[in-house]
């Protein structure tokens, strides 16, 4: 295998003056003929086989941004700043999953998605043909959120959550919890072999990735399937080794034969990972559900198995 995968991991730490205040824009209108972002449950597309959905911004759109669970940073291209008007932000340092950048940053004055909407968006603004879509929705406007992904049905909920107490799995369902890492959500309750790894739930990545430190862990010799190029928000490539290993535990679902490619990408150490086996566990590995709730507030991550021996024989 050989391609060029697009990955729109994305964090940012401020690199200039404080934001400065929000001012009236002149592109709040609605225009007649775009039709609105529906409520829950709406239908997702793909781009580049990953997960995307129609957002509304500045009261224009929708738009197809994709998704990202790994991102911490929603995004807008350059195109789409352009063609709305945005006005400049201040720059800010861009980490992406191949290196990082100063670049510049698009006040966003709405955002909405379904019926979540975010107001006065400060946004990295990149290039939409790193990007693969108009745009990227990042953790920092699904906080406080549940997203479920419906692969069954192709659609998207997203709903407010609050904390709560445990609630029960329903059948065919498993339940994992999650550490808060940067706002990100890293779960533990996952094993090669029986030795414990960490896990980000990363639905901007169409593969699986590994770091080096999960690679040493490796008891059983890789099937190698060949490379992939991977292409970073930034514009940068990477080569990563694409392999096959025998087999991965998420709480208590049994992997086998699970496809991942191999790279030392910044997002390991962005969430202090990079000597600690792990993964970052793309849409192809949560293809495999039914569906997949990531609920934010309460840190946990369910998932709803199509049929368990299916899944342990896949």
């Amino acid at each position: 295998m050989r391609g060029v995968v697009h990955f729109a991991f994305v964090a940012a730490m401020a690199a200039g003056s404080p934001l400065p205040a929000q001012t009236t824009s002149p592109i709040l209108e609605k225009i007649a003929d775009q039709p609105p972002v529906p409520d829950d449950p709406f239908n997702f597309g793909d781009a580049d086989k990953r997960m995307t959905v129609p957002v509304t911004v500045a009261g224009r759109g929708p738009y197809n941004f994709v998704v990202d669970t790994g991102a911490q940073r929603t995004v807008v291209s350059h195109d789409l700043a352009g063609l709305l008007g945005l006005r400049s932000g201040r720059k800010v340092r861009v980490t992406a999953m191949t290196n990082s950048a100063i670049v510049n940053t698009v006040i966003v004055p709405s955002l909405r998605l379904s019926k979540a909407a975010t107001e006065n968006i400060e946004a990295p603004a990149l290039d939409q043909r790193n990007l693969g879509a108009p745009g990227m929705i990042g953790i920092d406007a699904l906080q406080d959120h549940a997203v479920t992904i419906d692969f069954a049905s192709g659609q998207m909920t997203l709903i407010p959550s609050k904390k709560r107490h445990h609630q029960i799995a329903a059948p065919n369902e498993i339940v994992v919890t999650a550490k808060n890492r940067f706002g990100q959500l890293i779960v533990t309750d996952a094993h090669y072999h029986g030795r414990r790894i960490a896990v980000v739930i990363d639905t901007g990545s169409p593969v699986t990735i590994a770091n080096s430190a999960f690679r040493r862990w490796l008891s059983v010799p890789p099937r190698h399937i060949g490379t992939v190029m991977l292409l970073s928000a930034l514009g940068q490539l990477l080569t990563a080794d694409y392999v096959q290993i025998d087999r991965l535990e998420i709480g208590s679902v049994e992997f086998k034969n699970v496809p991942l490619a191999f790279a030392d990408a910044a997002p390991f150490r962005r969430f202090d990972l990079a000597d600690t086996p792990a993964l970052l566990l793309g849409m192809d590995a949560l293809r495999l559900f039914n569906n997949v709730r990531i609920d934010f507030a309460n840190r946990e991550i369910r998932f709803t198995l199509p049929d368990m021996q299916m899944l342990a024989s896949n």
